[in-house]
């Protein structure tokens, strides 16, 4: 039987090349770390072009709910027409990877502006969800040269562990690993409900298949 999340992150990638003229890019940033970018067609294929594009760069950054193109794929074609536009996979998400066992935002923060200082961005604005603007934060403390302009959306410049707590408990789990890494379908949608805006109705199969995909990304 199709696995109807894995289809469609297959379509959406094919979607994104053809409407918003952006493909995946995979940069080293350490020997053990490597971080996933869908980045302008032309930043592959001719990166000198890069630093003469008129067109501002915005960073386009994920929250814990999925990885940068789900996350983002209604936005990514309509500001690819004026922007050029780069989404990033955190580490551990999607097809970013690290052997590292450093989870701090610190180490997200640089190895994103990393990664966007080897795809040749000087200058960019971040745009942030959720966790995507604590990095978005943490970068623009760690390399404000780098950083022109943020728009953050569901985030804090700092997070207590009692805040962290309230929001666990309040949507029904007892941790904050139980919440963000779900083994059961109810888990699941506890996830998605905070990290979608409108309650929408998924059948089961759905979030079946959304298990499914996160254990085949925890098992490479």
């Amino acid at each position: 039987m199709v696995n109807l999340v894995a289809a469609h992150c297959s379509f959406l990638q094919w979607l994104m090349k053809i409407t918003a003229g952006v493909k995946p890019y995979t940069v080293e940033i350490h020997p053990e770390t490597h971080m996933r970018f869908w980045v302008p067609s032309y930043a592959i294929s001719s990166p000198n072009l890069v630093s003469k594009s008129k067109k501002p760069v915005v960073v386009l950054l994920h929250g814990f709910c999925g990885d940068g193109i789900m996350t983002w794929q209604f936005q990514v074609a309509s500001l690819s027409k004026h922007y050029a536009v780069y989404v990033p996979d955190f580490l551990f998400f999607g097809g970013s990877f690290t052997d590292s066992p450093n989870r701090s935002l610190e180490f997200q923060a640089e190895c994103l502006a990393v990664g966007l200082g080897k795809l040749r961005v000087e200058k960019c604005v971040l745009v942030g969800f959720s966790y995507g603007g604590m990095v978005a934060f943490k970068m623009a403390e760690m390399y404000p040269d780098m950083v022109h302009g943020m728009v953050i959306s569901g985030a804090v410049v700092a997070i207590k562990e009692s805040i962290i707590m309230e929001i666990v408990n309040g949507v029904g789990f007892s941790s904050c690993s139980e919440m963000l890494m779900p083994s059961t379908v109810d888990g699941v949608k506890g996830l998605l409900s905070l990290g979608i805006h409108k309650n929408i109705s998924f059948p089961n199969r759905f979030h079946n298949d959304f298990l499914k995909v996160c254990a085949q990304v925890i098992q490479q």
